[in-house]
């Protein structure tokens, strides 16, 4: 036994002095330039290349390691063995991954291509303003080098637009304001975000079903028209008005909006805004594949029609030249309000249509009010507000579907009788779905008490409406739709009496330069 460790230790000897025998013989840069010499004759007869896509780029995060690691785990989940499972913050399911030094096989366009997640301990931590994770992390792709050329061109590319979807996927929706008084937070952001938990969609919208399926067919175009609006020279953005009495759903109808399309939302707060920059500031700070809300634009700021404004001072005005910047201003004056706010219906109109409304792309501006008359009709025209939809009244299409929401009937469930009357008088109660919704909700216990409640609500409210002449179907006059139709075309034409009202001041104004 002595023997054989002596021998053992002699062995190790002659080992270490062989090995100090080469480094003296060979150094370091002698060895390093042998072994880039063989790694370059390997890979000359070798049919494979290989790329390298490192977690931190320098100080910053590369951005295509976080898209291979999302893209991975669609298929990781199904094809691994050893997998990693993580969590990310504001997502509501778990995502699987590679885990240290494993491999998966991927298949594109009929090539197949390797990747390996290789981790390894940071040798040592070089001077940075933040400091770098103890391991080393990133991913080696091995392709063919005859499929080089189709994986660098359309393989990275579909990684990134699959990882896309997938973060949107997993994670929940936010919904934003913008801070108040302009102000940033923690991460010098103007915006404020909480998780975007509101359940309504289309299918519970009251709303008759005709019109839904028109307005779900606008966002679906909108959403896959990338190439379109590419094609025509457009910027990728829609407007949407959504106009008529409280209660009707405005508020319903952009949640709706938001988890159809599953983009975030952005509910800007005007009176916050101090001037036009800080609005294009914000509108910077926003992302894709957002919702921008307006809520109740008559009544953030004196943005209301220039037309009835000036009709009390019409002399003044007709001694202001056009480009006064005051009576481009749409304020009629160039006073701040109370609040300091100096936004201009230019800037606003700027925002919605202008060269700054083109810094991201697939984005949604809607812009809700109850008074369509008062807003100014510049904000109207397409381009800015492509989409009018009026919110109206309870109907008996929507009433269906609000009996069913809230008390599980379908039509067949209720007395044929009792839903003919229904039918009669719902439309001349003029009640908005938010009080037929109570009406429901008090009552849900007992399901056929709140159906016969809301009938003789329904029936109240229509007499008394007759009787004050409220209703609007009654004695030839126009239907509650058509009036709204009415006053949204005069809204219209008095834009083009303005434009045409410019047009005769710029020319006068010509003549009276050229006399001069």
């Amino acid at each position: 036994m002595k023997e054989y460790w002596t021998s053992l230790a002699s062995l190790l000897g002659v080992l270490a002095f062989c090995q100090s025998l080469m480094q003296s013989i060979f150094p370091p840069e002698l060895r390093f330039a042998f072994l880039k010499f063989f790694n370059r004759v390997f890979h000359l007869f070798s049919s494979y290349c290989y790329f390298d896509i490192t977690e931190i780029d320098g100080v910053n995060t590369n951005e295509l390691y976080n898209a291979v690691q999302l893209y991975l785990s669609s298929s990781v989940s199904i094809a691994g063995n050893r997998l990693s499972l993580t969590r990310a913050v504001n997502s509501s399911s778990i995502t699987f991954g590679l885990s240290n030094n494993d491999s998966i096989v991927d298949t594109f366009n009929g090539v197949t291509v390797l990747w390996e997640h290789v981790v390894t301990q940071r040798q040592t931590q070089t001077f940075a303003w933040r400091p770098l994770p103890e391991e080393k992390r990133g991913f080696t792709l091995r392709i063919k080098k005859k499929d080089k050329t189709l994986i660098l061109n359309s393989y990275l590319d579909y990684i990134m637009e699959r990882a896309n979807e997938i973060r949107r996927k997993n994670q929940d929706r936010l919904l934003y304001t913008n801070s108040r008084g302009g102000s940033l937070d923690s991460r010098g952001h103007p915006w404020e975000s909480v998780p975007f938990k509101h359940p309504s969609t289309f299918e519970t919208l009251a709303m008759d079903p005709i019109k839904k399926q028109q307005i779900m067919d606008d966002l679906k175009d909108f959403a896959e028209g990338q190439v379109f609006y590419q094609k025509t020279g457009r910027a990728w953005k829609r407007g949407y008005l959504l106009y008529g009495p409280p209660g009707t759903g405005k508020s319903s109808m952009i949640a709706a909006m938001a988890n159809y399309l599953g983009y975030d939302i952005y509910d800007l707060e005007l009176t916050e805004v101090h001037s036009n920059s800080e609005l294009r500031k914000l509108l910077m700070k926003t992302s894709s594949k957002s919702i921008i809300v307006i809520e109740d634009i008559d009544c953030s700021i004196n943005l209301t029609n220039r037309k009835k404004n000036s009709s009390s001072s019409n002399n003044a005005v007709s001694q202001r030249s056009y480009y006064d910047p005051e009576t481009r201003s749409g304020s009629g004056s160039g006073e701040e309000s109370g609040n300091g706010n100096t936004i201009t219906l230019s800037g606003l109109l700027n925002f919605t249509d202008g060269l700054w409304s083109c810094c991201g792309s697939e984005r949604i501006f809607v812009f809700t009010t109850n008074h369509i008359e008062k807003l100014d009709p510049a904000l109207l025209r397409s381009g800015r507000m492509d989409m009018h939809i009026y919110m109206s009244y309870c109907n008996f299409p929507s009433l269906k579907i609000l009996l069913k929401n809230y008390l599980g009937f379908e039509e067949e469930d209720i007395d044929g009788d009792v839903l003919k009357v229904m039918e009669r008088v719902v439309e001349k109660a003029e009640m908005t779905p938010a009080d037929v919704s109570e009406a429901l909700i008090k009552n849900r216990r007992d399901k056929e008490k709140a159906v016969r409640e809301l009938l003789a609500d329904f029936q109240s409210r229509g007499e008394r409406n007759v009787k004050d002449g409220k209703f609007r179907g009654q004695s030839g006059n126009l239907t509650e739709l058509e009036i709204v139709e009415e006053e949204e075309k005069r809204a219209i034409d008095s834009q083009n009496e303005d434009e045409d009202n410019v047009d005769e001041e710029e020319i006068e104004l010509e003549d009276n330069i050229c006399k001069d």
